[in-house]
């Protein structure tokens, strides 16, 4: 396993409903707030392509009255 398999990270969203990963021992920055999903760069990238389904932003949608 590299080093970068073995590093955990965390899967933070923000309030466009737009999702990133971060190292699990940081807190997140501004305006980003954890999802509750944890662990490797590959289930983290698995969770986020499970659960954003729709890339645009919240307030696009909002504005195309999605």
């Amino acid at each position: 396993m590299t080093q970068q398999e073995s590093e955990l990270f965390k899967v933070v969203v923000n309030d466009e409903e737009q999702y990133s990963l971060w190292p699990v021992h940081r807190t997140p920055p501004n305006g980003w707030r954890e999802d509750g999903a944890s662990g490797t760069r590959d289930e983290c990238l698995d969770h986020i392509r499970n659960v954003w389904q729709d890339m645009r932003p919240l307030s696009l949608r909002r504005h195309m009255g999605d």
